[in-house]
């Protein structure tokens, strides 16, 4: 009934409620940020989708704050879906994830945690999405944005033996690394590579080598990988045009800029007093279509999720 109810309330209107800010831009249509973390106050994400223009979103929510989440779902029908994330290491993980699943997460995600992509941990999660049919987001990172930070998700060069493994699963990359392998050239000084993409890299050739695996293009990480080079962007996204949805992932507190931006993450200050949101959706707007865009900012996301199904 959720879904049902999304869907039908996305395509009346772009003003959900009819209480969009007047200062939102708007993108010709609705939008569905895929990659919305729930805030400490719900109503922060509403107040962050009205600021940028977003329609509507999935809220990436920890299993031990559903009730969060559930409760802003009821406060604005038709507005989000939520997903269900927990450490895969948890004993009970597998119960923890079933359980929300059935309680109408459409997701698994988002899974940052200091594992291997290969390791029992993680492959016990991916035998639940490919059983129950809802898609898995992985942040994948290597380099450290502080002092003493582990990475997460590890073995992404050879990624591609769990994507043969588990044909059935829909994975979601996301995260610094997962995006600098835009190109084949990838330096280990930074998280966020500039300049020309060289091609041949590992997630421009995986995306294309396998129908499982789906690209989440929020944050700095992904608007810093389309940015770099827009040229290459352009062939990249019609290329991919299936397997790419948008996100945000972006903590300003307006969907303008304001307050805390990408976590205060010093590599990332190019978008500092930003609204990853507004940035990344004006880029795409820039270099696609007026249908491209439409399909990775609302289509795609809509068939990930099973929005109406």
């Amino acid at each position: 009934m959720e879904r049902r109810t999304f869907l039908k309330l996305s395509l009346s209107t772009m003003t959900v409620g009819g209480s969009f800010s007047q200062s939102a831009p708007d993108w010709g249509g609705p939008v569905l940020d895929t990659h919305l973390h729930l805030r400490q106050d719900p109503d922060a994400c509403f107040t962050h989708m009205q600021g940028c223009g977003v329609t509507n979103a999935v809220l990436l929510t920890r299993a031990t704050d559903e009730d969060k989440a559930k409760d802003e779902m009821a406060k604005r029908p038709g507005v989000f879906v939520r997903s269900v994330a927990t450490d895969p290491a948890q004993p009970n993980a597998d119960q923890i994830i079933r359980k929300a699943i059935e309680e109408g997460a459409v997701s698994v995600g988002e899974l940052k945690y200091h594992l291997a992509l290969d390791s029992p941990e993680m492959r016990r999660v991916y035998e639940i999405c490919a059983e129950m049919n809802v898609p898995v987001m992985m942040h994948i990172q290597n380099f450290p944005h502080f002092p003493g930070e582990l990475p997460y998700n590890t073995g992404y060069p050879e990624f591609d033996k769990v994507l043969r493994a588990y044909p059935k699963t829909k994975f979601i990359g996301h995260g610094d690394l997962f995006w600098a392998h835009i190109s084949a050239d990838v330096p280990t000084d930074r998280g966020y590579p500039s300049g020309p993409v060289k091609p041949g890299g590992l997630t421009d050739k995986f995306l294309s080598d396998y129908a499982n695996l789906y690209a989440d293009m929020s944050a700095n990480s992904g608007n810093n990988a389309l940015s770099r080079d827009q040229d290459f962007s352009r062939e990249f996204i019609i290329r991919h045009r299936t397997k790419l949805i948008f996100g945000s992932d972006c903590s300003c507190t307006d969907g303008k800029g304001a307050g805390i931006s990408q976590g205060r993450n010093p590599e990332a200050s190019r978008l500092a007093g930003k609204c990853v949101a507004r940035e990344t959706l004006g880029l795409l707007q820039g270099i696609t279509s007026p249908a491209l865009f439409r399909q990775i900012t609302w289509e795609n996301g809509q068939k990930m999720f099973r929005i109406g199904a």
